[in-house]
C-alpha cells in the first residue's frame, strides 16, 4: 500500500459518493484493513498514512463538511425528517455537533420571518405523505389508524403536538 494507492482509492470514493471528512477516513481505514488482511500485514502501520490522505483531500476541497452537511439537511427535509433525525442522522456520518448546528441555523435563518418553525411543520407534512399517514391515508382508515400515524410520528422525532396536527390535518400544511 502506498500514498498514491491510497489516494486513488479516496479519489474513487468521493467521485462516486459525497463525503463527511470522517465517512471518507472510515472508508479509508476499512480499505486498509481488507488489503492488509489480505496480505497478512498490520494495518495500524497505516494510520498515519489514512490521516495525510484526508487531510489533502480537505485542503484540495474535495471534503467540507459544512457542505456535506448543508446538502444532506436539504435532503433529509425534503424527505421529511425531522430536526432531531437530521441531528442523529449527521452525526452518524462523523458530521461534528457545531457544524450540524451552524447549518440548521442556517437553514432558519434563509426562511423569511416569523416561518422558522415552519422548517418542522414542511418536514413533518413531507413525511406524513411519504408515509401515507392521517390525511394521505384513505378516507375509511383514517380513524382506525390514528394512534399508528401518531407514534409514527413520534418515532421520526416530531413533537406530539405537530403530529396531532399533520394526522388530523386536511393535508395542507397546518400552521
Amino acid at each position: 500500500m502506498s500514498a498514491a494507492w491510497l489516494e486513488r482509492a479516496a479519489l474513487h470514493y468521493l467521485e462516486r459518493y459525497s463525503a463527511s471528512t470522517e465517512m471518507l477516513r472510515r472508508t479509508l481505514a476499512r480499505r486498509v484493513q481488507k488489503r492488509a488482511r489480505a496480505r497478512g500485514e498490520d494495518s495500524e502501520g497505516f494510520a498515519d498514512l489514512v490521516t495525510a490522505t484526508v487531510a489533502r483531500a480537505v485542503s484540495a476541497g474535495l471534503v467540507d463538511d459544512a457542505r456535506f452537511a448543508d446538502t444532506r439537511l436539504a435532503t433529509l427535509r425534503r424527505r421529511g425528517t425531522s430536526s432531531r433525525g437530521v441531528s442523529a442522522k449527521l452525526a452518524a456520518k462523523g458530521v461534528p455537533r457545531e457544524v450540524v448546528e451552524a447549518a440548521m441555523r442556517a437553514e432558519r435563518d434563509a426562511m423569511p420571518d416569523g416561518a422558522a418553525e415552519a422548517i418542522d411543520v414542511q418536514a413533518a407534512q413531507a413525511y406524513a405523505k411519504r408515509r401515507r399517514l392521517g390525511p394521505h391515508r384513505r378516507p375509511d382508515q383514517r380513524a382506525a389508524h390514528r394512534d399508528r400515524d401518531l407514534a409514527a410520528l413520534a418515532r421520526a422525532g416530531f413533537s406530539y403536538d405537530l403530529a396531532r396536527r399533520v394526522v388530523d390535518g386536511d393535508g395542507d400544511p397546518p400552521m
